[in-house]
């Protein structure tokens, strides 16, 4: 094979393979739902509130190793709100490490740690109990893997990066992600 050959065989062998739909995102799996916030009666719809923005959405949990990264996600909120980002934290216990007293869960956040932006009650985000809305972003990048997996999202639905739980808030990368939806 000559060299001009083998150079365009690599970029075919290279190039991603794209999956149907993949490309667009399916915002009503996203955006479509009202959601109780955590240890509240109030009810939020997802489409006045988090439509047209770009998001950090994160999977939580108050007994994990990770937990303490609720400091930092704060810090982000903080940093990166005026810009239009919203931060959106969704508890569960797929991981058996979420506390099943939603006051419990509360307290960590929002004493604990401060939490000001949105933390909604507990979801499944992984397999056939998987909210919707971590459906749609596993399907656009993969599940979590654990507690504190984080996704960020374009105004368009879009995931654009999303990291491991080892990756904290004040992670360049992360930060360098979020700043591209801005």
């Amino acid at each position: 094979m000559n060299p001009f050959t083998r150079f365009f065989a690599a970029l075919l062998i290279a190039a991603p393979v794209a999956t149907a739909g993949a490309d667009q995102p399916d915002t009503s799996a996203l955006f479509d739902h009202e959601l109780r916030r955590l240890h509240s009666p109030e009810i939020v719809n997802l489409r006045e509130r988090l439509a047209g923005q770009p998001l950090l959405v994160i999977n939580t949990a108050s007994h994990c190793g990770y937990t303490g990264q609720f400091g930092g996600l704060e810090e982000l909120h903080q940093r990166y709100r005026d810009a239009g980002l919203k931060v959106v934290g969704f508890p569960s216990n797929d991981f058996n490490q979420e506390s099943d007293d939603e006051a419990v869960t509360a307290r960590v956040c929002f004493e604990n740690f401060g939490v000001s932006f949105d933390m909604f009650a507990p979801v499944g985000v992984r397999g056939e109990d998987a909210h919707p809305i971590f459906r749609e972003l596993a399907r656009q990048s993969e599940a979590p893997r654990w507690n504190f997996h984080k996704y960020v999202v374009d105004r368009d639905g879009r995931v654009v990066a999303h990291f491991p739980s080892r990756v904290g808030p004040n992670s360049r990368d992360l930060q360098r992600a979020i700043e591209s939806v801005l």
